[in-house]
């Protein structure tokens, strides 16, 4: 396996019980590795002393650069902003995380303003493949155990893409579970918080220490009632994968039966790019001005969005109210449903992210998404599922997760 010499993340529940050496082994880490992963966009972060009592002490994290922290400039990955100043202030959502002692540790590359535009990052759990794209620094920061923690966003599949490439875990949090404070966005109904750890086991653990709620991987006892979603057009290996977990998940005690509602996420999923290019080409108006200057790939999203019709993303928005209360009824049944992360593995080349079509119908309905890493293709490849829950129940979906995760590693 090729990338395995990179990929090497790092336990956010293992270092919590011992950040005495956190700073040295993630500088240690970065220095011996960025030359090939290039995850970062700067780590001139600002001295502060560290903090000494929160949940996540002297946890060191990573933050996607479209997010602002205090002192550094957001550059979006974009020529447009390369002459940034830096931020007054954090963002919301960074505020948030310094509140549990945990400490930025820098800026990791975005694909230009969160969308298709390949950055500098390589993949490494499997180098000469994409790490996905947006959030790919962030992912391949955890994957090759620079941080134990980084935050991204996700407005179709920017977290639960890279985080299947890289072979990490990642949530996305139900949509406006935090404000978007000081995050230069991309479409208002869609954006989403998101970010990355080692395992799922490890995000329960920050999620707690975000929320202050119980650890949901203590209540991981009991089998999960579970749907089991096979989209149309995943790749030969993905597809062995997720029948390989259904039996494993099966014979482990859950309960594991067929997702029947296809047609209702055919519908999402067409209606999602609609409201997607729509709200971008208002929510960045000023870059659509100056579309020359764009990649091709966000030249041409602000253009076709300019290009819709108030009456097309009228009734986009309506598919997505109509499907609201058919998916919410199936979490009053079960825990979750359970599917690919992505069509396959990470595609090769760097000149393409991945394809998001398995994340855009769960992110048009805003809905809290994890992704489980762990699984491989026979040549060594990560192939990642996500888990789909209902809305503001982050922790029930980490519940879920933890078990999964056990049920599949064990």
């Amino acid at each position: 396996m090729t990338g395995d010499r990179l990929w090497q993340p790092w336990s956010l529940r293992e270092l919590v019980a011992d950040t005495t050496a956190a700073a040295h082994t993630s500088r240690s880490r970065i220095e011996a590795t960025e030359s090939r992963v290039l995850a970062w966009v700067t780590r001139d972060v600002p001295a502060v002393e560290p903090p000494r009592s929160g949940p996540l002490a002297g946890v060191p994290f990573g933050v996607k650069d479209i997010i602002d922290v205090a002192g550094l400039p957001t550059r979006c990955g974009s020529p447009l902003r390369a002459d940034a100043a830096p931020a007054r202030d954090d963002a919301s959502i960074v505020t948030a995380w310094r509140r549990t002692g945990a400490m930025p540790a820098g800026k990791t590359v975005s694909t230009e303003f969160a969308y298709f535009s390949p950055g500098q990052t390589r993949n490494p759990a499997a180098v000469g493949h994409t790490p996905g794209g947006s959030s790919s620094g962030s992912a391949a920061a955890v994957a090759a155990g620079h941080v134990p923690l980084a935050l991204g966003s996700q407005t179709a599949g920017s977290v639960t893409r890279p985080a299947s490439f890289c072979g990490v875990a990642a949530l996305v949090l139900s949509h406006g579970r935090f404000p978007g404070t000081g995050v230069v966005g991309l479409s208002p109904s869609l954006d989403s918080h998101g970010f990355f750890a080692a395992r799922v086991t490890d995000l329960a653990l920050a999620w707690s220490a975000l929320t202050g709620c119980p650890d949901p991987a203590t209540t991981a006892d009991v089998p999960p009632r579970l749907l089991i979603w096979r989209p149309r057009h995943v790749d030969p290996p993905m597809a062995a994968a997720l029948n390989h977990s259904r039996d494993q998940l099966a014979g482990t005690g859950a309960q594991v039966d067929e997702f029947t509602d296809g047609h209702l996420v055919d519908r999402l999923t067409t209606a999602h790019p609609v409201i997607m290019a729509y709200e971008a080409a208002r929510e960045r108006a000023a870059e659509l001005a100056l579309a020359p200057r764009l990649s091709r790939e966000l030249a041409t999203l602000l253009r076709t969005g300019a290009d819709t019709s108030r009456q097309d993303y009228d009734d986009a928005r309506r598919v997505v109210a109509d499907t609201h209360r058919p998916i919410a009824e199936l979490f009053s049944r079960y825990d979750a449903i359970i599917g690919p992360a992505a069509p396959g593995p990470a595609p090769a080349g760097l000149a393409a992210t991945g394809d998001p079509v398995l994340s855009r119908p769960w992110q048009a309905l805003g809905l809290p998404v994890l992704t489980v890493p762990g699984l491989r293709t026979e040549q060594g490849l990560p192939l990642g599922l996500q888990l789909i829950g209902t809305s503001w129940r982050e922790d029930a979906l980490l519940t879920t997760g933890c078990w999964v995760e056990h049920a599949l590693t064990r």
